[in-house]
């Protein structure tokens, strides 16, 4: 009897400390399902405390559409209609987002337009010009063109502005910004050559540079070393110029000092992230945007990276998604994010 009682006694206190220990083990799975719902996606990383001089890290990412296109890009702010348009470059659209009706289609078809032969590509990059009009990066036709039409009643009709350099067709323009005196500079990488890319035969210029179209409509060549030169934006003082490089082993941004005339001069690289592409961060370094104290919001590997003017990097607006590109709003108070298949929104102040 004695032994039996020893026995139950035993498997009792067995018990009680298994009880324990499962209450504490369900604990620590609770912080750890805490941590989990912390790191939620789209999420602000901070890297540095001076990510708060240019973002408000207390904002949430708001995600505005379904998994709704191809992929996203070329988003510009339309302050005269209180829009934003952007486009689905592998559906040859252009699409119009407001508060008051939400996602609506805009444009279509927005580059390729039919006079390309084995074109796939629409639009990419979209602009204003000093004039306010719509200016496009027509992937498929090739060119960089303006939209001959009102706002309020758009219309696949085009003003070519540039479509070739030394009588050769571009490649495929992707992203343009003008500068101060008027001169629209762009990128010209492959990829709207989907046959293939640098390898295809459509592709007449051997390399892959960046322009400008000067005020009379002439095309200077400005740089031909990058290998997928992309996003393109000037500083807020017109001094320096940033261009993205979208190459995976080559992942970088470079900046130029730009005269008063609009001549660049002293190219280097600003930052570089190569060691970050992978399956983990998605996306490369694509469009970008600089805000009035000249931060840099860059969509690369992870998101739209931030960075200081000293080429800092200080944080991360993690999308989860390969990101294509980013613009402000007129006085720079909102940040909208173009996601591969979704568009997204941060209040920055």
């Amino acid at each position: 009897m004695k032994r039996t009682n020893v026995l139950l006694f035993c498997i009792m206190l067995f018990s009680i400390i298994s009880c324990k220990q499962k209450n504490e083990l369900k604990k620590e799975v609770k912080v750890t399902s805490i941590d989990i719902q912390n790191k939620t996606i789209p999420r602000i990383e901070i890297l540095n405390p001076d990510l708060e001089n240019a973002i408000n890290s207390n904002e949430e990412i708001e995600v505005l559409t379904k998994e709704t296109f191809g992929w996203s890009e070329g988003p510009v702010w339309v302050e005269s209609h209180k829009m934003l348009l952007f486009t689905d470059v592998p559906n040859n659209i252009i699409y119009k987002y407001t508060d008051a009706n939400g996602l609506e289609k805009y444009l279509e078809p927005s580059g390729n337009t039919g006079i390309e032969k084995g074109a796939k590509e629409g639009a990419n990059g979209l602009l204003l010009s000093p004039e306010g009009k719509l200016v496009l990066c027509q992937h498929g036709d090739r060119r960089v063109s303006i939209m001959n039409a009102p706002f309020e009643s758009p219309e696949a009709k085009f003003k070519v502005l540039a479509s070739l350099f030394n009588e050769k067709k571009f490649n495929s323009p992707n992203d343009a910004t003008y500068h101060k005196n008027g001169e629209l500079f762009f990128t010209d990488p492959p990829y709207g050559l989907t046959d293939g890319l640098d390898d295809s035969p459509r592709k007449e210029i051997e390399f892959n540079g960046v322009y400008k179209i000067d005020t009379k409509g002439k095309v200077i060549l400005l740089d031909k070393d990058l290998t997928k030169p992309n996003g393109i934006a000037f500083s807020p003082d017109y001094s320096k110029l940033y261009v993205a490089n979208s190459d995976p082993k080559k992942a970088f941004w470079k900046v130029y000092d730009v005269d008063s005339s609009g001549n660049i001069s002293n190219g280097k690289v600003f930052a570089d992230v190569t060691n970050l592409v992978s399956n983990k961060h998605p996306g490369l370094p694509d469009g970008l945007r600089v805000d009035n104290n000249g931060y840099l919001f860059a969509t690369g590997p992870g998101g739209v990276l931030i960075f200081n003017p000293q080429g800092i990097h200080l944080g991360t607006l993690n999308t989860g998604k390969a990101t294509a590109n980013c613009t402000f709003n007129d006085d720079k108070s909102v940040l909208y994010i173009t996601a591969h298949n979704q568009l997204m929104r941060l209040k920055i102040k």
